[in-house]
């Protein structure tokens, strides 16, 4: 009975386990950093990613030097490397802060510049949309639109550029918001009709802004995302100290969410 008793003792005690050799382990680590990388990749590609505002073009809305986070699942994420968007949870909308790549701008890639960047604007018009500017104010659909964001300059000057001569592929004649100027101007330009499957985006800060005015019509296809929030910024542009993303943060904005 006692022996019997023993034995049975014997077979519940845990079993040493076998010591890893050093492959396994190093292959058991190598397996743990894939994960975390394969995940933050596709929470990177598919749902969020930062973006740093490096110009003016949307002052006040925002600042050079904001750091943002960009939903990108909101219209759809973009597959990289094809021309695929899958199913976004909400379409634009006119008045929309949106991130999206450029058309190609041939003229910054005279320059030497990315003819295909990445932008952030505001969505003015969509598919079907008639849009004209006269004496700096901007109508959609024949009626004035009320821009609370934009940021007043009153030094503004209008002007002509070259690159404004697409807009006349798009232009109508003869309707009931007049006929489009000559030549075509910063602040007075259209009617012109956005054509489906398209938007026109512009910049808050209308004189430090390249926008749809200059290289045209973006394809919907383009957009990235809706910036959410300014997590993190710094006075990237006047500031006296020598680390200004350390020394200068501008505290007020972290949290501020886009509208």
């Amino acid at each position: 009975m006692g022996a019997s008793s023993d034995a049975r003792s014997n077979s519940k005690k845990p079993q040493p386990k076998t010591p890893q050799s050093p492959k396994q382990v190093l292959w058991e680590n190598v397996k743990g950093l894939l994960t975390v990388v394969v995940v933050f990749l596709l929470v990177r590609t598919f749902i969020i990613e930062a973006y740093r505002i490096p110009s003016g073009s949307m002052k006040e809305t925002l600042q050079i030097g904001d750091w943002l986070f960009v939903n990108k699942f909101v219209y759809g994420p973009h597959v990289p490397f094809t021309d695929i968007n899958l199913p976004g949870y909400r379409k634009p909308q006119r008045g929309d802060v949106v991130v999206f790549k450029s058309p190609y701008q041939a003229d910054e890639a005279a320059r030497g510049n990315d003819p295909l960047p990445t932008l952030v604007k505001r969505l003015i018009g969509l598919g079907g949309d008639t849009l004209h500017m006269r004496n700096k104010v901007l109508y959609r659909n024949g009626e004035a639109v009320d821009e609370p964001y934009l940021l007043d300059n009153p030094f503004g000057q209008d002007s002509y550029d070259p690159l404004f001569e697409w807009q006349h592929q798009y232009e109508i004649k003869g309707s009931r918001m007049g006929e489009p100027p000559s030549p075509l101007s910063h602040d007075n330009w259209g009617p012109l009709v956005v054509p489906e499957g398209y938007m026109f985006t512009m910049g808050d800060h209308r004189y430090d802004s390249k926008d749809s005015r200059y290289w045209g019509i973006v394809p919907l296809k383009n957009l990235r995302g809706r910036p959410m929030f300014v997590y993190y910024s710094y006075n990237a542009e006047d500031s006296d100290s020598p680390m200004p993303f350390l020394m200068d943060i501008r505290w007020n904005r972290i949290g501020h969410w886009i509208r």
